[in-house]
């Protein structure tokens, strides 16, 4: 199957957002006073630096991450959320951001944010860009909405994101050979495999590892927030 339109795939923490959304939340749940300040920061900063060294074991971060929301109930989680949107979120929604994904849209492409972050925390944030695919991390959920600590499906992880925008891309007919052009965009080597994907990746933000490779492989790299 062959296509003119573009695909364009986003990551969002350092990448469309100049701060990391994940580790942010853990510090706004720190503040909420939802959990005890100095072991969950010292947890939640280990795990940030997992991260960042690409090493992540990402099913124990989510039950790190999500015993705080498993204390609360589904009101008190949504109030928490609207309140991060507006606290934490909303001021670090930048114009350059916001220009690039308005000129893939522009462009006809085919929009989706890709993120190892929890659908909880970005499914607002995909909102907010008007992004109406988002590929995250997926909380497996009690039937009253409550996380269980677990993770539903693949991660979209490393290599899960190229698995999960395979099977995106698959249940609407069409594959990545689909495409003309695939522009990828990530500040993290933890997006390599996805990067390989593109036919234009793009290192935006980059972290040195990934500016490293981007330079050497040739690469578009793009510091958006300067």
């Amino acid at each position: 199957m062959s296509s003119e339109r573009g695909l364009a795939l986003f990551d969002l923490d350092g990448t469309l957002l100049p701060i990391d959304s994940d580790h942010a939340w853990g510090e706004f749940m720190v503040a909420l006073g939802w959990v005890d300040a100095a072991g969950f920061r010292s947890g939640n900063d280990a795990f940030y630096a997992q991260y960042q060294a690409g090493r992540l074991d990402i099913d124990a971060y989510i039950e790190f991450a999500t015993a705080p929301l498993r204390a609360q109930d589904g009101a008190a989680r949504a109030a928490a959320h609207e309140r991060f949107m507006r606290e934490v979120i909303a001021p670090a929604l930048r114009p350059a951001a916001r220009e690039l994904v308005e000129a893939h849209r522009a462009r006809g492409d085919r929009l989706a944010l890709v993120t190892s972050t929890s659908d909880f925390i970005t499914a607002p944030i995909a909102a907010a860009f008007a992004i109406d695919t988002l590929i995250a991390t997926r909380l497996e959920c009690a039937a009253d909405g409550t996380p269980t600590g677990r993770i539903a499906g693949v991660p979209a992880f490393r290599e899960g994101k190229v698995a999960r925008v395979g099977q995106w891309l698959a249940a609407s007919g069409v594959d990545w050979a689909g495409f003309s052009r695939i522009s990828v965009y990530s500040d993290s080597v933890n997006d390599l495999a996805l990067l390989e994907q593109a036919t234009d990746p793009v290192a935006t933000n980059p972290s040195p590892e990934l500016e490293a490779i981007a330079r050497a492989r040739g690469w578009r790299v793009l510091h958006l927030f300067e």
